[in-house]
């Protein structure tokens, strides 16, 4: 079976970047987020306590199984010798994770939540006509209910910040890496040099000028076309945020991995 990693961390910085630059290498195949974190839910409930069947069912067994939808999932359409598979679970998984694939990383993307929210707030009213899956197709909010929306602990920012947090203070931390998005935008190779470095894979000579990503079907049926849009050049753009400043202020301190004396497990950070 091919080698497996892991892309996760908080949306809107850079995964589907990040993952349409390590494609460029024949070596590896990496994607948008698909099926398998949650395959992995559904099984590890059905076969816990709560199912009066889950009796005939050994630690062993449940281990083979988790790792089966792995090895079949990544079956002969994958030919590729290192497979990344992208999820925000996957931050409040390592422990799962290190069970089922000890040499496997996670490479978690990481960007100042204010930009993200701004990211967010940025896609739905560029598509105002088509209301979007992130808010349940909802359009009487605001900025205000959907920025509260997305950071409360169920919600899209919120929850993988606060599985970035477990991941990052809890004892599979030297799994784990950290790929801040100004750095992929302004310094990629420098970035992709320190994954490669991180997994125990050669180097490889990116194209930076032709980036190719194609989701327009999946984002369309999500109702937010450009959610996985990637430019063809990888350029940092300087922008001002379309959020109220009071918005902006009220995350603009929440970026801990910052702090080198919150990093006392010694996470690589790029």
């Amino acid at each position: 079976m091919s080698a497996i990693h892991f892309i996760s961390g908080l949306p809107r910085s850079g995964s589907t970047l990040l993952a349409a630059l390590l494609r460029q290498n024949p070596r590896v195949h990496a994607g948008m987020s698909g099926p398998v974190g949650g395959m992995l839910s559904v099984l590890q409930q059905e076969m816990s306590a709560r199912n009066e069947y889950a009796v005939f069912l050994s630690d062993a067994q449940r281990e083979r199984i988790l790792r089966g939808v792995f090895e079949h999932y990544y079956g002969p359409e994958y030919e590729a010798a290192v497979i990344f598979d992208t999820n925000r679970v996957w931050c409040a998984r390592m422990s799962l994770l290190r069970t089922l694939f000890p040499q496997g990383k996670v490479i978690a993307c990481v960007r100042d939540l204010p930009w993200i929210i701004d990211s967010v707030e940025r896609l739905i009213q560029r598509n105002a006509l088509s209301p979007s899956s992130i808010f349940d197709y909802q359009t009487s909010g605001t900025v205000y209910s959907r920025a509260e929306g997305i950071a409360n602990g169920e919600g899209l920012v919120g929850y993988a910040y606060n599985a970035l947090k477990e991941a990052f203070f809890g004892d599979y931390a030297a799994n784990l890496m950290l790929v801040q998005y100004d750095t992929l935008v302004a310094k990629p190779q420098l970035v992709l040099d320190a994954i490669y470095d991180f997994i125990g894979e050669p180097a490889f000579r990116h194209d930076f000028d032709n980036v190719r990503f194609e989701a327009d079907e999946f984002d369309a049926r999500t109702g937010t076309p450009g959610l996985h849009a990637v430019r063809q050049r990888v350029v940092a753009t300087p922008r001002t945020s379309v959020l109220p400043p009071d918005i902006f202020q009220r995350f603009q301190n929440d970026a801990f991995w910052r702090n080198p004396a919150l990093n006392t497990r010694k996470v690589r950070i790029v």
